[in-house]
């Protein structure tokens, strides 16, 4: 980091580093890594717990009083004059991937001052790959200056993306969204670490990025990283409420209206009219799929398989 980096942001810098080598030293023996599941298909691990360790040490070393919002262990609340300024963690964001030996996953840290992110780092360590951004002093990755990338037509643009995959999430809303998406763009990628996949929008890497399901943790460096590289996040609708929302797109400016109209109606703060829309779409849609599937006898399928159709989708937004 230069040497003219916010302080603050070289103690997240810091820290994400101690994490990061902790992660690569237990990815060369990634199979005696002890792992639990939190639920079905979200797993943590002694890595999780051990990175974020490091990292609120190495932040409460330097700010004793400013609070903590971690994936692992919660919140702990700031003290005295400094009780506003919170650090927002996640130790390892794709540990799935990691678990599995798939070299997609960072370290991502954040600074919320007064509500508002003022420094971010998202670190991937199997690349050494280290993006940071301080409020008004624009995104930057390994001290180079980055910006989202200019395309302007979303026919010539790769879009990133997560599936649902935990038990409530809102799986056929998720499936009706991406099958609007999926014809009207160049590819869609799903690399597993959505805070990576905001700093690849940064970078210009990919240009843009929509998901259901995440957590502040998930997003709040990378939102910072966007918009610092002159791009726009927000919720699906487009607006800026989207930390606490469960949902986020991020794109540089031209694509990101493009997305939202497509998005927009599967949206929380969606028009009671589109809410509308999209469920009768849905029941059309399963009701082509109760009656287009084959009779087990026709197939040779077991008689006690259920119709060929997602399973319903109670938490969907609305």
């Amino acid at each position: 980091m230069s040497s003219s980096s916010h302080p603050m942001l070289n103690v997240a810098v810091k820290a994400a580093r101690a994490a990061g080598a902790l992660i690569n030293r237990a990815a060369l023996d990634v199979e005696t890594v002890r792992v639990s599941v939190k639920q079905t298909n979200d797993f943590v691990t002694e890595v999780d717990h051990a990175a974020e360790a490091a990292i609120i040490e190495t932040l409460k070393t330097a700010y004793p009083d400013h609070g903590i919002w971690a994936e692992e262990s919660g919140r702990t609340p700031g003290k005295g004059r400094d009780k506003n300024h919170v650090w927002i963690i996640d130790p390892l964001d794709g540990t799935t991937n990691f678990i599995h030996g798939f070299p997609v996953y960072c370290v991502s840290i954040a600074l919320m001052v007064d509500g508002r992110i003022e420094q971010a780092v998202v670190y991937d360590p199997t690349r050494n790959d280290l993006f940071c951004a301080t409020r008004g002093r624009g995104a930057y990755l390994n001290e180079r200056r980055i910006r989202v990338a200019k395309r302007t037509t979303l026919r010539d643009c790769l879009i990133s993306t997560g599936f649902p995959f935990r038990p409530g999430d809102a799986f056929q809303t998720y499936m009706q969204m991406l099958g609007e998406v999926m014809p009207k763009v160049a590819g869609v990628r799903r690399p597993g670490s959505a805070a990576l996949d905001l700093a690849y929008v940064a970078a210009g890497f990919s240009d843009g990025f929509f998901e259901m399901g995440l957590s502040p943790w998930d997003v709040a460096a990378g939102s910072l990283l966007v918009t610092e590289a002159g791009g726009l996040i927000g919720n699906f609708t487009g607006e800026p409420d989207f930390l606490e929302q469960k949902e986020c797109l991020a794109a540089n400016p031209k694509i990101y209206g493009q997305l939202v109209g497509l998005t927009g109606k599967y949206s929380k703060f969606a028009s009671a009219g589109d809410k509308a829309a999209v469920r009768q779409a849905r029941a059309a849609a399963r009701k082509t799929g109760l009656a287009s599937k084959p009779s087990p006898a026709v197939e040779g399928a077991s008689a006690d398989e259920g119709p060929d159709v997602a399973p319903k989708d109670d938490s969907a937004p609305f």
